[in-house]
């Protein structure tokens, strides 16, 4: 297949127009959903490169990705009315039923839903 084909092909299932507008309220929360996922990506892209291109790890810019991650997870939760700390709980209780001696492969494996 050529690359205007695919292209014409994939084109078929664009979402052209909304089926509505989007309030003042969801167009905050999209934001806020992809400044989490792009600065989630920015984490991973300093991970990658130190990893696999042994680039060396800025600590200091890592500490600041993971605050930019942490303010959108804070901000969704703002905008949802969510406690952040009983996000944190939320996910502790979780993780200790699915390794309750701590993580190993089998557990990943036969992982148990909280």
């Amino acid at each position: 297949m050529d690359a205007k084909t695919y292209q014409n092909s994939a084109a078929r299932t664009l979402a052209v127009k909304p089926e509505r507008e989007l309030t003042a309220k969801e167009q905050t929360i999209a934001m806020y959903a992809l400044g989490l996922a792009g600065e989630a990506g920015e984490v991973a892209e300093q991970i990658k490169k130190a990893l696999f291109h042994l680039h060396p790890l800025n600590i200091a810019d890592l500490k600041k990705e993971l605050g930019d991650v942490l303010w959108y997870a804070a901000a969704l939760c703002t905008q949802y009315e969510i406690d952040l700390g009983e996000v944190m709980e939320l996910n502790i209780s979780k993780l200790q039923t699915r390794y309750p001696a701590g993580f190993n492969s089998g557990d990943s494996i036969n992982r148990k839903e909280a």
